[in-house]
């Protein structure tokens, strides 16, 4: 995706939240001065594929079997243990550093990807844990406009972020596991988070052609971002 296409979006989230554009920027500068450029043919084989994207609510124990049905399995932070735990190998983690960094640590030194997202709040993140990956093993992104290394393909949550990317890559179908929007645990940012990575799903599935059964009976009250 082309940040000309995305920046709409991401200036509406912006507004929406309260956050600073600048923050953003400093942040993924930081992550900029500290990242390589990622090798991108290392995802080839997406191309194609089926992607299980996981999500890390609380409906990930009882389907993450599913994702051991694709091809490839992207998770979103912490469900990449959950995952693990359960023996199902993931290809890429997807966070922004603000739980589990000692996983995303240790799976960039196993040689298994990981996106890592600079934003506004992770500023201080970014500058301790960055050092620590294995940088060959680092996909630098940002919400912001991409800078050097760091790239954005769009997406705003750990989750969403993680079906954008395996997008880019091409792949040819997508699975969600893990998802759920209405989670009464979550406090209300973060059930605010989970509306915009609803609208941004419904975004990625027009721009697809493909039908998420994840936002089936839900697509009538859904604002396009």
């Amino acid at each position: 995706m082309k940040f000309s296409e995305w920046e709409p979006a991401y200036e509406s989230i912006l507004s929406d939240f309260g956050f600073s554009r600048e923050a953003d920027e400093a942040s993924r500068d930081a992550l900029a001065d500290l990242a390589r450029p990622f090798d991108t043919g290392r995802f080839a084989g997406v191309e194609g594929a089926a992607v299980a994207v996981a999500g890390a609510g609380p409906s990930l124990a009882d389907e993450a079997e599913r994702a051991a049905e694709a091809d490839y399995v992207f998770a979103a932070s912490t469900a990449a243990d959950l995952l693990r735990d359960a023996g199902i190998a993931v290809d890429l983690m997807v966070t922004d550093l603000d739980k589990n960094v000692e996983t995303a640590r240790d799976l960039t030194r196993e040689g298994v990807p990981v996106a890592a997202h600079a934003h506004g709040d992770n500023l201080a993140a970014v500058r301790e844990w960055i050092p620590a990956f294995d940088p060959e093993h680092t996909l630098a992104t940002t919400q912001a406009a991409p800078v050097g290394p760091v790239v954005n393909y769009g997406g705003f949550t750990d989750g969403d972020r993680a079906a954008f990317i395996a997008d880019e890559f091409g792949a040819g179908t997508l699975t969600f596991v893990g998802w759920d929007f209405d989670d009464p645990s979550v406090d209300p940012i973060k059930a605010k988070k989970l509306g915009w990575a609803e609208r941004l799903l419904r975004w990625l599935e027009l721009r697809r052609g493909e039908r998420f059964s994840i936002l089936d009976g839900r697509r009538g009250a859904i604002d396009l971002p």
